[in-house]
C-alpha cells in the first residue's frame, strides 16, 4: 500500500451533512463534499490487511458480509491515496457498474467487515467510492462505450432497476441488442421512483440511462408486460428474455379500519412523490401530500427511513415512526461478531431529520398496532397501538406477546406501511408458467439464473426477494453472463 502506516496516522472522516434542519426545506443531496487531500488520507488508511474481508460479498446470518459485488476495494483505496483518480475509476468500472448509485444509497456492507474494523473506525469505503466516480464524470472520463461488434442476437429485459439496468449493460457489451421495458413513465425502477431525490438524485440516474442509451441499449416505458404486451409474445419475439421486476408486493396489515382513508403503502407514497417532483416542483395535485399532518410511519427498515424524510420536507404536523422488533444495541454483541454485519443502532438521515425538529428519535421499538381509528368521513384520525415482547412458543418460534396496560391512542393523519414486500407480482411469472420457491420467487439457481422456461432468465428481487441494490448489480451481471452463455455458447463476460 501507499501509506502503511496510514490506518495509524490517519482518524476516519466523513464529510459533513448539511444541517437538518436547512435541508429539509428541499430535495437536494444532503452530503458535502471532502477535499481530494482528505480523500486520499482517507485511502491510506487501508491498512493493506492480507485478505481483504470486504470484498468477499458472501452471506452471514442471512446478511451481506463485504460488498455482494466484489469491489476491488484495496486496489483503488491505494490508488486515491496516490492520486490515481483515472486508474481508480478503471478498476472501480471492472466489477460495478453504477458506483454512482452504490456510492450514495448502499448501506456499504464492506464496511461492515473492513478488517481495521475490528478495533477502529472502518475505511471510508463507501465515501471513496462516490468521490471516484463522480470525479471521473466531472473530468469527462466517463463516456459511452458502445460495441464494435454485434451478435444479431436480441434480448428483452423486463424492468430497469439496478438488476435490469447492470444486465442490459453487460448484454449491450457482448453485443447483443437490448431492449428494456419499464411500466413506469422513467426509466430507473426503484432508483428512479422508490429512493428519494435527497438521498440519490434523479439527475444521477438519468445520466446513466442517457450513457446505456447511447451504448446501444433501447428503453421502452409505460408498459407493463403482461398486460400492454403479453409475456408470450415477449419470450416469441426475442432470442432470450431476462426478468428483472423486482418483488413490489408489499406487505399489508389487514386489521380494522385498513380501508380508511390516510392509509397508504409506502411506495404508493414515494412513487407519486418524486414523480410529482420532476414532473412540477411539487406544484401538481398527484401525490400524498404529508404538510400539516399528523405521520405515522410502520416499519424500521429503509423504506421508512425514506417515508421520514419526505414526510418532513412536506412539513408534516408530527412524526413518529413505528418497530415491531427491539432497539439495537450501540455496539456489536458477542453473537454478532465481526465481520457479520453489525447490528447497531443507528441515526439514519430521516430520523436525524425529525430528531432536530421535534426533539426525539422518532422511533418507537415493540409496539404493535392493532387498530386504525378513523372520523365521519372516512378518513384516519388515530391509531390504537400495544407493546410487545417476544416470546417464544411450545415449538420454539419466536412470537410478539402482549403486555398488558401498554395500550395507547396516537393521533394519525397519514399512515404509510413501510414493512417490507412478500415477493413478485405474479402476472408475468404466471403467464410463462415460471415455477416458483417456496417463498414465492422465481425459481432459479443462484449463478445460473436459468427458469424452467427456455430462454428465460431472472435477476435481482425477483428471483431472492427483497435485498440490497449491490445485490440486485451482482445478480444482473451474473444473469447477463449466463444469458450470453446460453446465447453464444459460451462468454467473456465476468
Amino acid at each position: 500500500m501507499g501509506k502503511p502506516t496510514g490506518f495509524i496516522e490517519f482518524l476516519r472522516e466523513l464529510p459533513k451533512d448539511r444541517p437538518p434542519l436547512e435541508r429539509i426545506h428541499d430535495w437536494q443531496e444532503f452530503h458535502e463534499h471532502l477535499p481530494e487531500n482528505k480523500l486520499q488520507e482517507q485511502g491510506g488508511r487501508c491498512m493493506d490487511c492480507g485478505i481483504p474481508f470486504c470484498h468477499t460479498g458472501t452471506l452471514i446470518g442471512g446478511m451481506a458480509s463485504g460488498c455482494p459485488i466484489n469491489n476491488l476495494i484495496p486496489e483503488w483505496n491505494d490508488l486515491v491515496y496516490r492520486g490515481l483518480w483515472k486508474q481508480a475509476l478503471e478498476r472501480l468500472h471492472k466489477t460495478n457498474n453504477f458506483p454512482d448509485f452504490t456510492g450514495r444509497v448502499c448501506p456499504a456492507p464492506c464496511e461492515g467487515s473492513c478488517v481495521l474494523g475490528i478495533t477502529d473506525p472502518p475505511v471510508t469505503i463507501k465515501n471513496l467510492e462516490c468521490a471516484i466516480i463522480d470525479k471521473g464524470f466531472e473530468q469527462g472520463w466517463v463516456v459511452a462505450e458502445p460495441p464494435v461488434h454485434r451478435t444479431g442476437k436480441r434480448v428483452a429485459v423486463v424492468g430497469s432497476g439496478p438488476a435490469g439496468l447492470s444486465c442490459a449493460a453487460q448484454l449491450n457489451r457482448a453485443g447483443h441488442l437490448v431492449t428494456v421495458y419499464e411500466r413506469a413513465d422513467r426509466i430507473g425502477g426503484l432508483l428512479m421512483y422508490g429512493i428519494p431525490n435527497m438521498k440519490l438524485d434523479k439527475a444521477v440516474v438519468q445520466r446513466r440511462v442517457d450513457l446505456l442509451n447511447r451504448e446501444g441499449v433501447s428503453f421502452i416505458t409505460n408498459t407493463t408486460v403482461g398486460i400492454d404486451l403479453p409475456s408470450i409474445k415477449l419470450h416469441e419475439d426475442f432470442d432470450a428474455v431476462v426478468l428483472c421486476c423486482g418483488a413490489t408486493k408489499p406487505r399489508d396489515l389487514p386489521i380494522e379500519g385498513r380501508n380508511l382513508q390516510g392509509v397508504h403503502f409506502a411506495m404508493e407514497f414515494l412513487h407519486a412523490n418524486t414523480k410529482c417532483l420532476l414532473d412540477s416542483g411539487l406544484e401538481c395535485s398527484n401525490h400524498i401530500s404529508a404538510k400539516n399532518k399528523h405521520v405515522v410511519v410502520l416499519g424500521g427498515g429503509d423504506t421508512g427511513t425514506d417515508c421520514v424524510g419526505t414526510a418532513m420536507r412536506h412539513q408534516c404536523k408530527s412524526l413518529t415512526q413505528f418497530e415491531i422488533l427491539a432497539r439495537p444495541a450501540d455496539v456489536r454483541q458477542p453473537d454478532n461478531p465481526w465481520p457479520e454485519w453489525p447490528k447497531v443502532y443507528r441515526l439514519d438521515y430521516g430520523q436525524e431529520e425529525a430528531a432536530a425538529r421535534f426533539g426525539a428519535d422518532p422511533r418507537n421499538y415493540l409496539i404493535m398496532t392493532e387498530e386504525f381509528v378513523g372520523d365521519r368521513h372516512g378518513d384516519v384520525k388515530a391509531l390504537h397501538t400495544i407493546n410487545i415482547e417476544w416470546a417464544k412458543d411450545e415449538h420454539g418460534r419466536l412470537f410478539p406477546k402482549k403486555i398488558p396496560g401498554t395500550e395507547k391512542i396516537w393521533p394519525a393523519d397519514l399512515v404509510l406501511l413501510a414493512m417490507g414486500f412478500l415477493g413478485p407480482e405474479d402476472t408475468i411469472l404466471d403467464e410463462l408458467a415460471i415455477e416458483r420457491d417456496a417463498r414465492s420467487n422465481a425459481k432459479a439457481d443462484e449463478g445460473a439464473y436459468r427458469t424452467n422456461v427456455d430462454g428465460v432468465f431472472v435477476a435481482g428481487d425477483i428471483r431472492r426477494g427483497q435485498s440490497l441494490v449491490v445485490w440486485a448489480i451482482n445478480e444482473g451481471r451474473g444473469a447477463a453472463r449466463e444469458c450470453d452463455r446460453y446465447l453464444m455458447g459460451t462468454t467473456r463476460l465476468p
